[in-house]
């Protein structure tokens, strides 16, 4: 009787382990399948108006369309970001809250803001970088400068006296042109905002002497002539600009920097989740409709795996960690 009653916990025992793997090896694809059946949060640590938000809305109306639910974008540009940032850290892994993830955040602000309460390179699972772009050196429409040259001569000339805006401190905006100080050796005052919008509206109002911001953010001034553009920040000219030259081919041939735009989601999202929603947004940014729509925001997508991001993160991280202990920047 004993060995009757041990045969058939065997057997039960048995079916039971075999009924938990099949339901894991169907459960996944099912899973996947399943996502997303709700909106999708975006939260963008910038203000709207500005480059990052532009990127944002483009492909999160593709994945709108794309998935048949919609992907909201929610802005919010305090403490430079890092606010959206740690509120998308502790959002449930469940794929419904994405970060539009860019170096301010990502990889900047750690190194110079001292009250950083997370690592956004623990924090997060990186998804895909959407693009990258080229920044461009904008003065106001009344401003004497129109050479990248006569600019930097102007800096030097007057030490602490030209004041330049940023979409917010250790923003692509901010970085760039810290980049430039440091290459050039100039001291200028900098004048942080909560997006690349507002400090846009204080360039056109001439309380600002220049910008280094996003194409996208600023493109329709350049067009109207409200700002004039003196050089792109990459090493080679962008195909939205082609008459501007570069800041490396007028006299700082090292000199390079450029914004990129990527989604990571809260630790521990399932790889089922971040697959779909990679494959949907390289699907996205690669569509015949939106590659157009990039590229007239002088960006042009990338579509990386998540093992490329991190590893790009984790190169940027060092880059921007050197440069801000070199020119002795922390903030609260």
């Amino acid at each position: 009787m004993l060995k009757r009653k041990n045969s058939f916990l065997a057997t039960a025992t048995t079916l039971v382990s075999s009924l938990v793997v099949m339901t894991s090896i169907l459960g996944a694809p099912a899973f996947a399948a399943e996502y997303p059946n709700k909106t999708i949060r975006l939260l963008v640590p910038y203000a709207a108006g500005g480059g990052t938000d532009a990127i944002a809305r483009v492909v999160a109306q593709g994945l709108t369309d794309k998935f048949g639910q919609q992907m909201i974008v929610e802005n919010n540009g305090t403490a430079g970001g890092n606010l959206a940032t740690q509120q998308a850290s502790k959002a449930d892994p469940d794929g419904y809250t994405v970060l539009l993830a860019n170096q301010g955040p990502m990889v900047v602000n750690p190194h110079l803001f001292k009250n950083v309460k997370i690592d956004p390179l623990t924090a997060f699972d990186p998804v895909t970088v959407i693009a990258a772009a080229p920044l461009v050196v904008v003065v106001p429409e009344a401003s004497p400068i129109t050479s990248i040259k006569q600019l930097v001569d102007e800096a030097v000339k007057q030490p602490g006296k030209l004041t330049y805006g940023s979409a917010g401190n250790g923003s692509a905006s901010h970085l760039a042109t810290l980049l430039l100080a440091d290459t050039a050796k100039l001291d200028m005052v900098h004048a942080p905002y909560k997006g690349a919008g507002p400090a846009l509206t204080d360039l056109l109002g001439g309380r600002l002497d220049f910008m280094i911001t996003t194409i996208p953010s600023v493109f329709g001034f350049i067009d109207s002539g409200k700002v004039k553009p003196l050089a792109v920040t990459t090493k080679e000219r962008t195909k939205r600009l082609p008459n501007v030259p570069t800041i490396a081919e007028s006299g700082w041939a090292d000199y390079d920097a450029s914004a990129w735009y990527g989604f990571a989601v809260p630790k521990g999202t399932p790889p089922e989740i971040i697959r779909t929603l990679r494959e949907a947004t390289v699907e996205v940014i690669n569509n015949p409709q939106v590659v157009p729509r990039l590229e007239l925001e002088g960006a042009e997508p990338v579509g990386n795996t998540p093992e490329e991001f991190a590893a790009y993160m984790k190169t940027e991280s060092a880059r921007w960690s050197a440069l801000i202990k070199k020119a002795g920047l922390g903030l609260d």
